[in-house]
């Protein structure tokens, strides 16, 4: 007919000798017939490339592939049936033939190149002497995205394809790229869809390192995102890596918490992950699966199965027979009739989309309506894509272990802390209350623990006592001044600031009781200010008793009257002044922004502690501040007269009892600073105690040790000889 004449005609143009001879052969096995119009076909029938080495100083050697694949090789066989199917419709292409030559591209997209452009060549099997060698016209390729994408970028041809990278869909970059499979961007689109319908919030991923896997999941992600779900981990694999490289993948998953996993992966490379998975007994993982490994045979082993029983995927719809009844051998059977796998057409998926593409390009040529044998319309949007339709499935072992049990998707995950479940099948937590935690079953919110220091616990109660008794001490040590007030040792020290002394330890020593207790609104109030004054009365009169000591040592020598200008009227002076300063700071503190009772809940998740809030942190350090100053100039004028006579001088005791009062209080504040809960209030009452006993010690105990041990010292001539001297 003149419509075949044209076809043959036309494409003995395209392929005339151009005065080109071919450098080499793709010299693999290959599926030809003759036709009047060559279809091309690509496939991994064998599913790895051996890989060889070569110091290019020869020619280079042959490619060897290995691992043949049933599956895959059902896909050439669907398209030989089209294609037959096809020349025998006397409808469609009548008095035109259809040839296919069909090549082998062993998964890598190294070998598919070279499959394309050997297909683009020509044929080298019909006989060249007799007529023009038909030339392909169109080309049905490939399973994988990679190999895909090299070999659409190359050729002119009409090519349809089942890859379905979205990557592929740019029409920029693969204009005459068709497929009968839907885009991965459905297919993305679908498995955000089914992991939001299930609730599942934190999840891992598994990727093929080539443009299937990688543009696969950054679709997914895409997708999931819109949804505030978080992809935990992208695990990368592939089927050419060591062994190695699958177990540091095995590891992220053992590490990671997630118990939902999507592998977009093609079927060669996931399978050595999942017998590493296997081998170190990966359980209680929900997997979801891209359409490019669910249905096919290798990961269905038993092994395998009880790692991915339940396992969820989307798959681009199939043609299913519905012919389910079963029959009696008769012993006259042929292969068509056989029950093996590979006969098995109620699940054909990839195959169908073969089949699809073969239909599409017979229609194409005839310019028809696009229909396939089944009365399916075949048609691609402006893209290139057909529509998209998915199914879910879910791997179940028939005769397995969960027999008599209920099936479950997924199972319970326990509510973090400070978060409830009290319902079954609860499918989010509750967060307790401010003041309430969740109990050890995550069930119920109970009451917190409130945190405080307290009389009756063991801190509490040693505390009390060591405070207690430096109270006892210091009104012990005062009835020993009264009593021996007439003696040259207690005049020689002024009885009159020592007993001011005296007194404000014991109101010092009393200070602790207040920071002990649960804190109210009086005993916030009272805790500072009390402590702040207390301290300022004691370290005043030491002040004045250092003054004391430096002035009646100057009035040694002849014609000095400085005495006569520090008396006692002075002395009370400079005590009441002094502490009159600190009692006005407090004044306005109570007045303007006084401590408070306050709640913490940052501390401990299971306890509320009660504190007091100092309320202005500005006049809590100006009290200290102030103490602070008035212990430095005291230091100061002990530490210039520390060389006066022993016997006379009180000075170096002072001086010993302030270095220790400023080493306790310097190291207070970044202690108090970092002290948790209730250790806050025992590091302040640590430190009061403790300055204080320095203070009654360094101070008193000389005084006290001669009065009792050494009474023979405690004379007027003793207290004035080395002055004499």
């Amino acid at each position: 007919t003149n419509m075949k004449t044209g076809i043959i005609l036309f494409l003995c143009i395209l392929t005339m000798n151009t005065g080109c001879e071919p450098f080499g052969r793709f010299d693999v096995p290959s599926f030809f017939k003759e036709g009047d119009i060559m279809i091309g076909g690509i496939f991994p029938i064998l599913i790895k490339e051996i890989l060889s080495t070569s110091t290019f100083d020869k020619e280079l050697p042959k490619v060897q592939c290995e691992g043949f694949d049933l599956r895959v090789f059902r896909w050439t066989q669907a398209m030989i049936f089209a294609i037959e199917e096809i020349n025998n419709d006397p409808a469609l292409l009548p008095n035109i033939s259809l040839g296919y030559r069909i090549l082998n591209s062993c998964a890598s997209p190294t070998n598919a190149l070279r499959a394309a452009l050997t297909l683009a060549s020509g044929v080298e099997e019909v006989d060249v002497s007799s007529h023009c060698p038909p030339a392909i016209s169109a080309l049905i390729a490939e399973s994988g995205s990679s190999q895909s994408i090299a070999v659409a970028g190359i050729l002119g041809p009409f090519h349809i394809y089942f890859s379905t990278c979205a990557c592929l869909s740019d029409r920029t970059k693969y204009p005459t790229f068709f497929r009968t499979i839907p885009s991965d961007y459905f297919q993305a689109k679908a498995l955000a869809a089914l992991v939001k319908h299930f609730g599942w919030q934190w999840i891992g991923a598994i990727q093929s390192d080539n443009d299937y896997g990688r543009n696969g999941i950054l679709a997914f992600k895409e997708e999931v995102e819109k949804f505030g779900i978080c992809i935990a981990f992208v695990g990368t694999i592939l089927r050419t890596y060591t062994k190695d490289r699958f177990l540091k993948v095995v590891e992220i998953i053992k590490q990671s918490t997630v118990k939902v996993i999507l592998a977009f992966v093609p079927e060669g490379d996931f399978y050595p992950l999942m017998k590493e998975i296997v081998n170190q007994n990966i359980t209680g993982i929900q997997w979801i699966a891209s359409e490019a490994w669910i249905t096919a045979s290798r990961p269905s082993t038993p092994e395998i199965y009880t790692i991915i029983v339940g396992c969820m995927p989307v798959l681009p719809g199939a043609r299913t027979s519905t012919d389910d009844t079963t029959k009696r051998c008769t012993g006259n059977e042929t292969l068509m009739n056989s029950e093996h796998v590979f006969f098995n057409v109620t699940e054909l998926r990839v195959t169908y989309n073969v089949y699809k593409a073969v239909y599409a390009i017979a229609h194409a040529l005839h310019q028809l309506d696009v229909r396939n044998g089944f009365g399916d319309e075949v048609f691609f949007d402006e893209n290139g894509d057909p529509p998209a339709s998915y199914d879910i499935i879910n791997w179940q072992l028939i005769n397995g272990k969960i027999n008599g049990k209920p099936i479950c998707c997924f199972h319970c995950v326990s509510c973090a802390d400070g978060t409830i479940a009290n319902s079954t099948g609860a499918a989010d937590c509750t967060p307790c209350p401010k003041e309430y935690w969740s109990n050890e079953r995550k069930d119920d919110c109970i009451p917190r623990t409130i945190e405080f220091l307290k009389y009756h616990e063991p801190m509490g109660i040693a505390l009390t006592l060591v405070s207690l008794l430096g109270a006892s001490l210091s009104l012990a040590t005062m009835v020993v001044f009264i009593n021996y007030r007439e003696t040259p040792v207690i005049k020689a020290s002024n009885f009159e600031l020592s007993s001011f002394l005296l007194f404000s330890l014991f109101l010092c020593f009393l200070c602790p009781l207040t920071f002990i207790g649960m804190p109210t609104v009086w005993t916030c109030m009272l805790r500072h200010t009390t402590f702040g004054v207390t301290f300022a009365l004691c370290i005043s009169c030491v002040l004045g008793k250092t003054i004391v000591v430096v002035t009646a040592f100057k009035a040694t020598f002849p014609g000095n009257k400085i005495t006569g200008k520090f008396g006692h009227a002075q002395q009370r002076i400079i005590v009441c002044s002094c502490t009159l300063i600190q009692l006005i700071t407090c004044v306005l503190w109570l007045t303007l922004s006084p401590p408070y009772p306050h709640t913490l809940f940052t501390y401990s998740n299971r306890m509320i502690v009660l504190e007091c809030n100092t309320g202005s942190e500005f006049a809590f350090y100006a009290v200290l501040g102030y103490i602070g100053i008035l212990a430095i100039i005291c230091l100061i004028l002990a530490f210039m007269a520390r060389k006066l006579p022993d016997n006379f001088n009180e000075a170096k005791l002072i001086t010993f009892s302030l270095l220790i009062f400023c080493a306790v209080w310097i190291t207070f504040i970044p202690a108090y600073i970092s002290s948790p809960g209730k250790f806050t209030v025992a590091v302040e009452i640590f430190a009061i105690l403790s300055s204080a006993f320095g203070l009654l010690i360094c101070i008193f105990a000389p005084k006290c040790y001669i009065i009792f041990l050494k009474p023979e010292k405690n004379t007027k001539k003793w207290v004035m000889g080395k002055i004499i001297k």
